[in-house]
Order: C-alpha cells, then structure tokens, then sequence
C-alpha cells in the first residue's frame, strides 16, 4: 500500500482567513473559510471531506462484503450527513449518519442489514474514526 497526501494552507486569522486543500493527486482542490466551515458559505470544509471519505469507504467495503457473500451488487449510494457543531468542548464532529441504498439481487433484508452492519464497522474510514463521532447507518435495498 502506498501513503496518501494530502495539503491545507490556511492563511490570516480564523474569522477573516482563507484557505485551501488539496489532494496530491489532483483530484480535488477546494477553497475553505470561517464562513465555509461554521456558517453556510461558500467553500468546503473538512467535515464535508470527512463525510466523503467515509461514505465512498463504506460504498465499496459493502459493494466488496456482499461480493465475498455471493450478492454481487449492482450499485452502492451513500450519502453521509455529518453533524458537527459546538459542544461545551468546542467544536466537535457529534455524528455522522450514512444513508444507503443498494442494488442488490437475490438477498433478504436480514442478510442485507448484516452484511452492511460490518461494513460498517470494518472500513477503514469508519476505524478511524473509532473513539470519534456515532456512526449512524440507514441501509436500503431499492
């Protein structure tokens, strides 16, 4: 496996700053602001990223567990909602909620609800976050 980078350069104070983050590969460059991060501005934030990359781990670490089960899927959408806001501790990531929905043939619901459950719990992402934010799954077959 190879190391992943990544970059942010944050320039001024926190409230009348800016910055940027981007990925090495170029795949994504994304302004963020005080105002991107803590209001509804314009830019992106960390916690949108974070959300990203634990709804596109979970995607494939189910896509590839219903695989390994005999359930090839046919599709895996995830969108995460990551609730984060100040708590008496400052800002924290308080939850982060997937919501699934999956194509998949020949499979019941308690079946499904399992195997999505691990893949849950065991992406790489969702590790990480370990110790972190409650992570909330809203898995569907459609």
């Amino acid at each position: 496996m190879s190391i992943r980078k990544a970059e942010a350069k944050w320039t001024g104070n926190l409230k009348g700053g800016k910055g940027v983050m981007k990925l090495e590969s170029g795949a994504y460059e994304g302004n963020y602001s005080f105002s991107s991060r803590f209001e509804e501005g314009t830019g992106t934030n960390p916690e949108e990223l974070i959300g990203a990359a634990l709804a596109g781990c979970f995607s494939m670490a189910l896509s590839n567990e219903l695989d390994k089960a005999g359930y090839p899927p046919s599709s895996a959408h995830t969108h995460a909602d990551v609730d984060f806001r100040i708590t008496d501790n400052g800002p924290a990531l308080v939850e982060i909620t997937l919501n699934n929905q999956s194509e998949v043939s020949g499979i019941d619901e308690a079946e499904f609800q399992k195997i999505a459950e691990g893949a849950k719990q065991n992406c790489p992402v969702s590790k990480a976050l370990k110790g972190g934010p409650v992570i909330t799954l809203n898995a569907k077959l459609v």
